[in-house]
């Protein structure tokens, strides 16, 4: 009897460490996230971690941010070009993310992403926000750049 105690003792202590260790699950997410991006786009390089956000390079863009989950967002990309008139490979470049990141047909997120820096102009002004697919994308333009940001609602 007096051997079992110090054997139970131990196992408890070890649970007890397990169960109220902190989880870093949610980083561990975002993390994995990046390193998917990095797999299959090409020529897509993962920066540093800071404030809930991980930055991106790429050739096609001047600014990619990958948003980690937080109270309003399940992820968010952010992407900035640099010229008022992205190219195409901007275009493929975050519809090619968006579709990775938020599990949707690329098709359908080169079609929105299109539809929301292609509404700028006299019409709408210089800072568009449009639904796609169940996608929050907010276009804005300065003179000389355009940026838009590609999320999901924690709600749907």
């Amino acid at each position: 009897m007096t051997s079992l105690r110090p054997c139970l003792a131990a196992s408890l202590c070890l649970f007890a460490a397990m169960a109220f260790a902190p989880s870093s699950a949610r980083a561990d997410r975002c993390d994995d996230l990046a390193a998917q991006l990095k797999d299959q786009i090409d020529g897509l390089h993962v920066g540093k971690t800071a404030a809930n956000t991980i930055s991106l390079s790429h050739p096609a863009a001047k600014q990619l941010i990958l948003g980690c989950p937080n109270r309003k967002f399940t992820n968010e990309l952010i992407a900035g070009a640099d010229s008022r008139k992205p190219k195409p490979e901007f275009y493929d470049l975050v519809a090619q993310a968006s579709a990775i990141i938020f599990t949707i047909p690329k098709a359908d997120t080169l079609k929105g992403v299109t539809r929301c820096i292609k509404r700028m102009g006299l019409l709408h002004g210089d800072d568009v926000r449009t639904r796609y697919r169940r996608l929050n994308m907010h276009c804005t333009r300065t003179k000389t750049s355009a940026a838009i940001a590609v999320s999901r609602g924690n709600d749907e």
